[in-house]
């Protein structure tokens, strides 16, 4: 793995990647190229993105002014509340952070930051994509069926997830659980390309160590997911079963244990965070390595960090089963793995912070979104601390505290990362530069308005209010008017950000038609994309594989005028 020894055994047969499916409007659906794959991965999780958030203003006004018609809406019952809740949570995590930082920026920039021309498997890069969309279109199609879409939480907990009488949507329940393992079977047909063309295409010259982190930590996300996801595929064929042909895998009655579900999606759960987390973090060492002009601080010590932190999050899932009936035993030896991996976890944080440390830091849109990772990510590990400890998270569980430390560890990872890389490489995506001032405006009217939704919600959950409750009017230790005010302030504070998203899309459309022509390397930076065109053309490099010769970040070497030295440049 060290060293690939010539260009031969890393370049695919020009041939054989001369026409890459159709021509004309079929070549945006049945294309083999990874770039247009990457796009349909990210128009696709974009669009999810947008029902997602359509599906949190609905039942965040309802929480906030119970009873009202909802504006695009109408009245919310509490089955739809349900419903909307379940797969708000299902959306954001499987068909948004996903498919946008592990398979749309991993088939996007792996080839090119690696020198090859396109992934090991084109054609079933395709089907991972035609996959995906299946499981996107089964999902909606849940919401229009008898009963509607799936009501029991994302987590899918039997018996409620089991039994249709409990969630009262029958067949919504089934084709949620379909499109899930649908989505599942995309992913590792993704997997499969990343892991085999990191290891068997890179550019000659590329040894392990030159390549970018980025591109480590997509491969390490995907070996993860791999590893973790053969259990829940069998929890979620026993459940199917229990839903469809009334077996009794998860009801006590009849031999079965609904806690075994549990540990069957936590044990995948858990791996899953680092599986979207892991591309996050390596997007944002390379915008930060870019705009701080610094060698990364412990190139080698992140790269074992990282497989550390992959290793740990196999043993930590059991801390979300403390109020489970888990052996208090067992739950003080979770409680001591949860706490050890927020130590590599913080040793990639100061790492990042290191690279900051006597830098030449420009405050670039890219970069204003990377810093802004660290700083709200931080707050969700912080706050898990408490969540780790078994004691105190027999309070806090499935109170609101639980719910605003998931969205300042997860809006970090799936928004926040998401904006950075999309903003960073849209030069190279589309070959013109975005408008900084724009992007400077919805950064600040993203970030600011976020705090505000959830730092409430906090107070919420130390003031004992627990979730996935329709109507809060109906229990009057938490009918205050001290907590119906903090629920409108962060209500309120979504639809200013929701708003604010309109800048962004703006911003997308003017700077695809008329943004300034951004040229091969319009950061100076290091990496091998950089070096081809914007947007790169069909096999990525009409010259010829380029050769490489150090590492991704090389930025302000003593022996160079310039403060960058890009890796296809000889000594």
């Amino acid at each position: 793995m060290a060293h690939t020894a010539t260009a031969a055994d890393t370049h695919h047969d020009a041939h054989a990647h001369e026409h890459h499916g159709p021509q004309g409007i079929l070549k945006y659906l049945w294309s083999t190229d990874h770039k247009m794959i990457a796009m349909q991965y990210l128009f696709t999780g974009i669009a999810m993105g947008l029902i997602g958030a359509y599906m949190a203003y609905v039942f965040r006004m309802q929480t906030a002014f119970p009873g009202v018609n909802v504006p695009g809406f109408g009245q919310v019952s509490p089955g739809e509340y349900n419903s909307l809740i379940t797969n708000h949570g299902t959306i954001m995590i499987f068909w948004v952070a996903m498919p946008v930082l592990v398979a749309a920026f991993g088939n996007f920039l792996i080839p090119l930051m690696i020198g090859a021309d396109d992934m090991v498997f084109p054609r079933i890069n395709r089907l991972s994509y035609q996959v995906f969309l299946l499981s996107a279109i089964v999902l909606i199609v849940s919401f229009f069926v008898p009963g509607g879409g799936f009501g029991g939480a994302w987590t899918a907990y039997p018996p409620l997830s089991a039994v249709a009488e409990y969630n009262q949507t029958n067949l919504g329940s089934s084709l949620w659980l379909l499109a899930v393992a649908l989505e599942f079977v995309a992913f590792l047909l993704g997997g499969i390309n990343f892991i085999t063309t990191l290891m068997n295409s890179r550019a000659p010259g590329m040894r392990a160590y030159d390549i970018p982190l980025v591109c480590w930590m997509i491969v390490i996300a995907s070996i993860l997911f791999m590893l973790s996801v053969g259990p829940l595929i069998a929890g979620a064929v026993m459940l199917f079963f229990d839903q469809t042909l009334g077996t009794g895998f998860y009801d006590p009655a009849r031999g079965g244990d609904p806690v075994l579900w549990q540990h069957l999606f936590w044990f995948f759960g858990h791996p899953e965070v680092y599986v979207v987390l892991l591309p996050a973090i390596g997007i944002t060492i390379d915008v930060i390595a870019t705009f701080a002009r610094k060698k990364v601080f412990g190139y080698k010590l992140m790269l074992y960090t990282t497989v550390a932190t992959g290793v740990l999050s196999f043993f930590v899932w059991a801390h979300h089963q403390f109020i489970a009936g888990i052996d208090p035993r067992m739950a003080n030896v979770f409680t001591i793995t949860t706490l050890l991996i927020s130590v590599p976890i913080a040793e990639l944080c100061f790492v990042i912070i290191a690279t900051l440390y006597g830098g030449s830091i420009r405050l670039t849109t890219p970069m204003l979104w990377a810093l802004a990772f660290m700083a709200e990510f931080l707050i969700g590990g912080v706050t898990g601390i408490f969540l780790g400890a078994s004691g105190a998270d027999i309070y806090f569980h499935d109170t609101y505290f639980v719910l605003a430390h998931f969205h300042y560890t997860f809006f970090p990872i799936a928004i926040i990362g998401t904006f950075a890389a999309f903003t960073y490489w849209f030069p190279k995506m589309f070959g013109r530069m975005m408008n900084d001032t724009l992007g400077k405006i919805h950064f600040w009217g993203t970030i600011i308005p976020f705090n505000i939704i959830f730092i409430p919600l906090f107070v919420l959950g130390i003031g004992g209010e627990h979730r996935r409750i329709y109507n809060y009017e109906h229990f009057p230790e938490l009918a205050g008017e001290g907590m119906f005010m903090l629920r409108q302030i962060a209500t309120v504070a979504l639809l200013v950000m929701l708003i604010f998203q309109v800048v962004f899309f703006y911003n997308c459309y003017v700077s695809w038609k008329k943004g300034e022509k951004a040229g091969k390397n319009p950061w100076k930076a290091n990496t091998l994309e950089w070096t081809t065109e914007s947007p790169p053309p069909h096999g990525n490099w009409p010259e010829g594989l380029p050769n490489v010769y150090r590492g991704p970040y090389e930025y302000g070497h003593p022996d160079r005028k310039e403060d960058y030295w890009p890796q296809n440049q000889p000594s």
